[in-house]
């Protein structure tokens, strides 16, 4: 059987270290995060019942890297890549002939060049984000569906559009929609990437102003890798649509909070087919995972053995060809969330009239 491995990191260390030894909750971070750079990588769960549309089926493993998310981001890039290389090999003795990188493992560096070059012939490494952008942009317009918003006539502001993901899903959205707001701190990749939209959409703005922005904008797609709260409820215009991908979250749950008038949602979650068993709580319902997870089962389905999305400069081609695949295997949207909890067709429903009513006023 085809076998994966996925690499998952604690989001918070000292938070979920101390759920399994609560005398390390009594420590401080930056002494947690001292004796997690001498921790090796840790076999965390077995993944089964993954099964195609197809009748093909995989198997799985997570492969816990104690690194932090901010380790992932601030240690030296060769620290990184040797827990990294870690995990890879730890992987490969498992049987697993494809790695995927999750939440912050997968744009740390140089987001998975290096790791791959240095675990070539031994194991093929993905970071997810081909499938990533497919269902942000899925999810993003379904939601704008459901609340009754048209693409065409719709405001879009892409959060950290200066990111590898923020700029593909501004290429897939720009012909589709009436104009883009690009919000970032690095105004000159903005500025490009603005040159490299033209053709397709003649309303296009580059902004690090995230609170005139958002104001301005019907649809949102929350993308960074701030690792803080960027999004308030003042920010925002009543029937606003948001979709928060980003790991930690983009938007503070005080807009879900205060603001009735607000569809947020959180992007990437897919219901995988089959009688799938994780065998380990990651905070969704059961038999439903992360896009970036869920590439990583498709190309072990596909029988795709080789290392598929790496680097920040992400092709359009390669995402709508994963959503094909997905596709072609039984993969979906599952039902929207927004902070652990379900958004129904009668929330919808209520924030559309909320949003509605304001307006009126």
């Amino acid at each position: 059987m085809n076998t994966f491995s996925f690499v998952i990191h604690p989001i918070e260390l000292r938070r979920d270290a101390a759920r399994k030894f609560p005398i390390l909750g009594l420590l401080p971070e930056r002494a947690i995060e001292k004796i997690a750079l001498k921790l090796k990588p840790q076999h965390i769960s077995h993944i089964t019942g993954i099964e195609s549309a197809t009748g093909a089926t995989c198997e799985g493993h997570f492969i816990g890297c104690p690194l932090s998310s901010r380790q992932l981001v601030e240690l030296p890039p060769e620290t990184v890549y040797r827990k990294l290389v870690d995990c890879g090999k730890m992987s490969a003795d498992l049987g697993a002939k494809i790695m995927g990188l999750g939440a912050f493992t997968s744009v740390a560096g140089d987001a998975g060049i290096s790791v791959a070059r240095r675990l070539e012939g031994t194991i093929n490494v993905t970071s997810g984000n081909s499938y990533t952008v497919y269902t942000a942009v899925e999810g993003l317009l379904k939601a704008a569906h459901l609340m009754g918003l048209e693409p065409k006539n719709s405001r879009v502001a892409i959060v950290g559009a200066s990111g590898s993901i923020g700029a593909v899903c501004a290429k897939i959205l720009a012909p589709d929609v009436a104009s883009l707001a690009l919000i970032g701190r690095d105004l000159g990749k903005l500025d490009a990437l603005k040159t490299q939209l033209c053709a397709q959409n003649s309303d296009v703005h580059v902004t690090s102003d995230i609170r005139a922005a958002l104001r301005e904008a019907d649809l949102v797609l929350a993308v960074s890798s701030a690792g803080k709260d960027l999004i308030f409820p003042e920010d925002l215009k009543s029937g606003a649509v948001v979709c928060d991908v980003a790991r930690p979250r983009d938007v503070s749950k005080s807009v879900v909070e205060k603001r009735d008038d607000v569809l947020v949602i959180e992007g990437g979650v897919i219901e995988v087919p089959g009688d799938v068993r994780f065998n380990f709580d990651f905070g969704f319902p059961e038999k439903t995972a992360f896009a970036c997870m869920s590439e990583t089962m498709l190309l072990a389905l596909e029988g795709t053995f080789e290392s598929y999305t790496l680097g920040r400069d992400l092709s359009v081609e390669k995402v709508l060809h994963t959503g094909e695949m997905a596709r072609k295997h039984g993969f979906q949207l599952a039902g929207f969330r927004a902070f652990e909890t379900s958004v129904t067709d009668e929330t919808i429903e209520r924030i559309r009239h909320n949003a509605a009513r304001k307006r009126e006023v």
